[in-house]
Formats: C-alpha cells, structure tokens, sequence
C-alpha cells in the first residue's frame, strides 16, 4: 500500500483501549475520563479493519493501549489477528504490570513479539512516575518473556531523570536478550510539560562509556529505531529520535484509535473515522455497556470491506509528508497519548 508520497505503508498499531492501570505523570495522569466502552470497537469491529489493511498491503500489526491487558480478551483478540491473511507478525506493547499473569496465554496465541514500557530502574521513582509500586513484577515479567517470546524489547522514555537512569536501563540489555529503545518524548498532551533527552548528546555519553559501541544493522522490527551493539551485551540498544533524528520519509505505519480512529500522523488530528464506517447501516445495540457486534454479520463481508477499503485509501492519499513537532505552534493533535494510542 503507498500513500501520496510513494511511501510503502504496510504496518499499523491498534489500540484496543485507553484504559491503563498505570498513571504515568506524561501519558496518563490522575484526573483523566476514559471514554464509554460503546465507543469503543469490538473485536469483530478490529478484525474487520484489520482485514481491509491486510488487502491493502499492511503486513504488521502492532496491540497497544491504553494497557491493552487490561481490556478482557486481548490475548484472544491477538489470535484472531494473528490469522488474518497477509498478516505476518503482531506484536504487543504492554507496561507489564499484567505481563507475567497472560504471558502463556500470548504465547498460545502466537505471539510474535513483546515490548515493555520501563522508563526506570529504581523502585522509587517509577512509583513516582507510574502511582504504582510494582516495579519487581515487572521486572519477574520481563525475564520471562525474554526466556519464551521470540522477541522483545525495552521501550524507555529518555526523560532527563540523570545519567545513572539511563545507564541502569542499558545494563538490562547486558543480563537479557532484550533490545533496550531510547524514545524521544513527543510534544502531545501532557508530553509537552516534561523536559527530555537529546538523543545526539546520549548517543555521544553512550559512546565515551562503551567505546567499543558500532551500529547493528540487523533487522529488529518494523519501526524507526536505529541499534547500536556493545560488545559482551546479549541485546542491542535502539533510539526512536523523532525530534531529532527525523524518519518521516520513510514512515511506513498508520494508527487505529481505540475509538476507530484511523490515524496517518501523530502530530495533526486529521484522520478518517473507520467506527462511522463500520457501523453504518446495521441494527445494533449494547450488552453490559459495550457496543454489540451484528448478528449475522462476518468482518470479512464484502461490502463492509468495500467501504472500508475505499476509507483506508482516501486517509492513505492524505497522509502528510511529515510531522512538526520541532514547530509546536503547528501541531494539530490536542488529545493525549492514551487515547490515541502512541
């Protein structure tokens, strides 16, 4: 699938929910509503995106949130994506706080790849960061999934928490065979008020405290990061730098909010409203305060896929060249990270 630049888009992220049990203090902080459960899609409602993307030429799809664990269901809903034609890899972005209770059941599911959100080592500031003490669990959880999933990786906010922060979270690649991703803070929803890393100027204190550091250019996933191997360590270390190391000519990914969503770039709010299209027409209703699926209706339904091939490809023809984040003032996307879904 290209859009109107000759890129190729063949991954999307889905988020599933944006509910979390965290409340880190950029992303989700106390004080946030989540939306009405009926706004949010079904899984039949996902699959039938999924399937239209999957024709189009999406390849990876990638479970988010919210917590995406905490919505019931989910590692069911991993499987029903992991056998949709064209479909070659879904991975699964978790704060692993649940990780360690549905691990086998991701693993049942086929699983392809796991990544954890761990912006810390030290037991009293994540409790800061996140309202919860659970770091341990996390922790238990991650060696886990690093001894049984195929693949998975730290993703680490490079918030300015000190040198001896993110030093901590370089070692983990050194004791496990985990990738550990420095990601620079984007500039939304509460984003906007925390101070962050340069990626050049850790890239350069990486680089004094492991001289022996060179690029990894093997394949590592479906994103933007750029790895670097330290000799001895198991695992690579990544920057996803989109402020200061812009990949947007080469983005290959679109967003589906949890509300249905379809996002083609997370700095404007431009996009299609695929639950408008998926819901048109058929009588429907709600069980327990969630929208109810059709009777009778399959996602792959040829005319529902019609209408949703035919919105996918306008959102892809109106996928702007790049995002504008080093120029605040321009930035269109006023909802938070949660909701959209990263």
């Amino acid at each position: 699938m290209k859009d109107g630049f000759g890129r190729t888009i063949d991954y999307m992220r889905i988020s599933i929910t944006d509910r979390c049990n965290l409340r880190c203090r950029y992303c989700m902080p106390y004080g946030i509503e989540p939306v009405a459960m009926q706004e949010i899609l079904c899984f039949e409602e996902i699959e039938a995106a999924a399937r239209c993307a999957a024709s189009l030429g999406i390849r990876h799809l990638k479970v988010t949130g919210g917590e995406p664990l905490v919505r019931r269901g989910c590692c069911r809903l991993v499987k029903m994506l992991k056998q949709v034609p064209g479909i070659e890899k879904v991975t699964l972005t978790t704060n692993g706080v649940l990780l360690e209770e549905y691990l086998e059941q991701l693993l049942d599911a086929g699983i392809d790849g796991i990544n954890v959100s761990l912006d810390t080592m030290d037991p009293k500031r994540y409790k800061d960061l996140t309202g919860r003490d659970c770091l341990a669990s996390v922790l238990r959880a991650l060696e886990l999934a690093a001894a049984g999933v195929p693949s998975v990786k730290v993703n680490a906010v490079s918030l300015d928490l000190g040198e001896e922060n993110w030093t901590d979270l370089v070692k983990l690649a050194e004791r496990l065979p985990v990738d550990v991703r420095f990601i620079e803070i984007m500039p939304i929803g509460y984003g906007k008020e925390f101070p962050a890393l340069d990626h050049r100027e850790l890239l350069d204190k990486l680089k004094m405290l492991y001289p022996g550091l060179r690029e990894d250019r093997s394949q590592h996933g479906f994103g933007p990061a750029v790895y670097y191997k330290i000799p001895g360590f198991r695992g690579s270390i990544g920057f996803i730098s989109a402020i200061h190391g812009k990949f947007c000519s080469s983005c290959n990914r679109v967003r589906l909010t949890s509300q249905g969503y379809l996002k083609t770039c997370l700095c404007y709010e431009d996009g299609t409203d695929l639950r408008a299209v998926l819901r048109e027409g058929w009588n429907t209703g709600e069980k327990e305060g969630h929208y109810c699926w059709p009777e009778g209706l399959r996602p792959d339904d040829a005319e529902l896929q019609g209408r949703l091939r035919k919105a996918f490809e306008e959102a892809l023809r109106k996928k702007p060249a790049a995002h504008c984040f080093e120029e605040p003032e321009k930035i269109t996307e006023a909802g938070n990270m949660a909701s959209i879904g990263g």
